[in-house]
């Protein structure tokens, strides 16, 4: 879905930005989808914070949704490229699924009902933030991606409570 490059927290805009070294030319479609997660992952992204103003820029764009739900969608970029043997283009069903993954490891149990409060409640809300994040200078795009992408990529009762570790096991 979106081309991250080597995002890092840039102190001029005070959010997670593209480097410079950031190039799109050389990357193609992903074939398969991110590999999947470990139990335990070794490293969570960093919690990130945006400074002043840029909050602002953003509610102007799109004002459904907690601070938290940017900053959480910024950090799961992170986390899916860390699971990457090379950093590159992501679709919106590896973004999706990477947010699934890291709200399931931060929040566990909880994932469901933090995003919920967040005003997060399907795969299309990781979209509409997502394409904010775009019209605020935040993230790149490619020209064939759109928020439709995001469209019932995961079933979040399926996701975070039918298929939460404790509720898989089969039933007597």
């Amino acid at each position: 879905m979106l081309d991250v490059g080597y995002w890092t927290l840039d102190e001029v805009s005070g959010a997670a930005r593209l480097s410079a070294a950031s190039h799109t030319s050389h990357l193609t479609p992903p074939t398969s989808h991110l590999p999947p997660p470990t139990s335990h992952p070794k490293e969570l992204p960093p919690e990130l914070a945006f400074r002043d103003g840029v909050m602002d820029r953003i509610r102007l764009r799109e004002p459904r949704y907690d601070e938290r739900a940017y900053l959480w969608v910024l950090a799961a970029l992170e986390f899916c490229q860390q699971r990457l043997p090379e950093r590159r283009h992501l679709t919106g069903r590896e973004l999706a699924e990477g947010c699934r993954d890291l709200a399931l490891a931060r929040y566990g149990v909880l994932a469901r009902e933090v995003l919920e409060h967040w005003g997060v409640k399907e795969t299309l809300d990781i979209g509409e933030i997502v394409f904010t994040l775009v019209d605020v200078g935040l993230l790149m795009k490619q020209p064939e991606d759109n928020k439709e992408d995001f469209i019932d990529v995961f079933d979040f009762r399926d996701a975070f409570d039918r298929d939460y570790p404790w509720n898989a096991a089969p039933s007597a």
